[in-house]
């Protein structure tokens, strides 16, 4: 028959995780505190073209922007919102109107817009996304690719109702 010794450093080591999180701790599942919006990056709106086109690709494409959007907060996934893309590619400048482009999110809250390849600017190579359509606060990311010959690049966003 096996036996159960309860030391006293077991016992109070049981004490102190009850003390610390509380009975009720050990009934209820963890819970996330919220999720906080993403700022506007430095940089972000450089060249920005209120009223850019939702569009299938920006020209001849080879590279693909993708990410999500969510709400702050729950971070539920947002449908059908407007994210405006541009950059400095092979086929134009990122103050060119032809070198932007907008697309929707699906019911996933997930975005992707294929457009040429992204080359650097100022020695970075970077793309530009704006979430600009009313319904939350208006964001700019200008996130930098670890390399210029990368075919991808993603930005997440979390909104903050308006």
């Amino acid at each position: 028959m096996t036996q159960v010794q309860v030391n006293r450093r077991a016992l109070l080591a049981a004490g102190g995780a009850v003390v610390a999180t509380g009975v009720s701790g050990l009934l209820v599942p963890a819970q996330a505190k919220g999720l906080a919006p993403t700022r506007t990056m430095r940089g972000g709106a450089n060249n920005y073209l209120p009223g850019a086109p939702i569009v299938k690709r920006i020209g001849g494409g080879g590279f693909w922007m993708t990410g999500t959007v969510r709400r702050a907060g729950d971070g539920a996934p947002l449908e059908g919102q407007r994210i405006q893309i541009w950059a400095h590619t092979t086929e134009g400048h990122e103050r060119d109107p032809h070198s932007h482009g907008a697309t929707l999110t699906d019911a996933n809250g997930e975005f992707r817009l294929e457009m040429p390849q992204i080359v650097p600017a100022f020695g970075q190579p970077h793309g530009h996304l704006a979430y600009d359509s009313g319904d939350f606060e208006t964001v700019f990311l200008r996130p930098i690719m670890p390399s210029s010959k990368d075919t991808s690049l993603e930005a997440h966003f979390v909104l903050k109702p308006a």
